[in-house]
């Protein structure tokens, strides 16, 4: 695991604006969303008719504070998800730095979303592993959500959504998308994938 701080992971806190700050911060409007997510490697495409909803996703898990944490409670507000591990080398920290820069566009804007990370590896990575990676990495905003659940719900998730990812002894193999989800829990756009990473924990 890293230790050394990127000030571009740093997402504990929104960046310093100049001028005048805006009026309102509402959610996001999806649209919006959609176009400051077109971020090199990452350009959302549309979800298609049979579109997955967070509603059919299972609702039991945990947060990095070991909390319990229901997918319902997003509801109202517009969502960014993606899969990962603590212990990822290349494609997670890729993915995370996406993520912190959407986290500025939106701060730039005015807008929010809550951004989801759910664990691939919950053998692996628990609650304390997930807090110690979002503290290690200054990702601390209180719209961002580490969640740890079971294997098979872990699993039944990544199905869902088409997150491709295979255990293979001490690694995990796996591709790195981000999906978008409306303010009705629909997904409504999902970023193109970049590559399959195999790393050596």
């Amino acid at each position: 695991m890293l230790g050394i701080h990127s000030p571009s992971l740093d997402a504990s806190r929104p960046p310093q604006r100049q001028g005048k700050q805006p009026r309102s911060a509402g959610r996001a409007p999806i649209a919006l969303l959609l176009l400051i997510v077109a971020l090199p490697g990452a350009w959302p495409t549309p979800a298609n008719g049979s579109a997955a909803r967070l509603a059919d996703l299972p609702r039991a898990w945990r947060d990095d504070r070991g909390q319990l944490f229901d997918l319902q409670a997003l509801q109202g507000h517009a969502v960014v998800l993606t899969m990962a591990y603590t212990t990822c080398h290349r494609v997670c920290p890729t993915t995370m730095r996406r993520l912190v820069q959407l986290q500025h566009d939106l701060d730039r804007r005015g807008t929010t979303a809550e951004f989801l990370v759910i664990g691939y590896d919950p053998d692996n990575d628990d609650a304390a592993a997930w807090h110690q990676y979002r503290e290690t990495r200054h990702l601390t905003r209180s719209n961002w959500h580490f969640l740890v659940g079971t294997r098979a719900a872990v699993e039944q998730t990544a199905r869902q959504l088409g997150f491709e990812f295979w255990k293979m002894d001490r690694h995990v193999v796996h591709d790195s998308r981000i999906l978008y989800f409306d303010e009705q829990g629909t997904l409504v756009g999902t970023g193109a994938a970049t590559e399959l990473e195999s790393t050596q924990r």
